[in-house]
């Protein structure tokens, strides 16, 4: 499984930005898909989920109601819609993708986020 991650870039304080996170190989093996970031300095931490089967979600404390994960299986594009951004969004995006909702097998290369006053 290949991921592909895309949308990153500047954005002011309360701006949006939408992430994407394209993916090909053997997609039909994975069960959750994920958004994880890191900030320099921090560890990586858990952003937001997906189930491919039921497209349950779960969230960050940080990003409830502010953040949205979508997916396009059509597209096999899995999407992350932050709106309302802090300065403490300010990181690299990391997509991932597992058998299960714990353990991600798969990583694509991050995309940063830099968010401005």
């Amino acid at each position: 499984v290949q991921l592909q991650a895309s949308g990153g870039g500047l954005v002011q304080i309360g701006g949006s930005l939408r992430l994407s996170c394209a993916t090909s190989g053997r997609t039909f093996t994975i069960y959750a898909m994920a958004w994880f970031r890191q900030a320099p300095g921090k560890e990586r931490e858990f952003v937001a989920r997906i189930t491919r089967i039921s497209d349950k979600t779960d969230y960050a404390d940080s990003v409830k109601g502010r953040f949205t994960i979508s997916r396009d299986s059509a597209k096999n594009t899995v999407y992350l819609q932050m709106n309302s951004l802090k300065p403490e969004d300010a990181a690299f995006y990391y997509c991932a993708a597992g058998v299960n909702t714990r353990q991600y097998d798969y990583w694509g290369q991050g995309t940063l986020v830099t968010v401005s006053s």
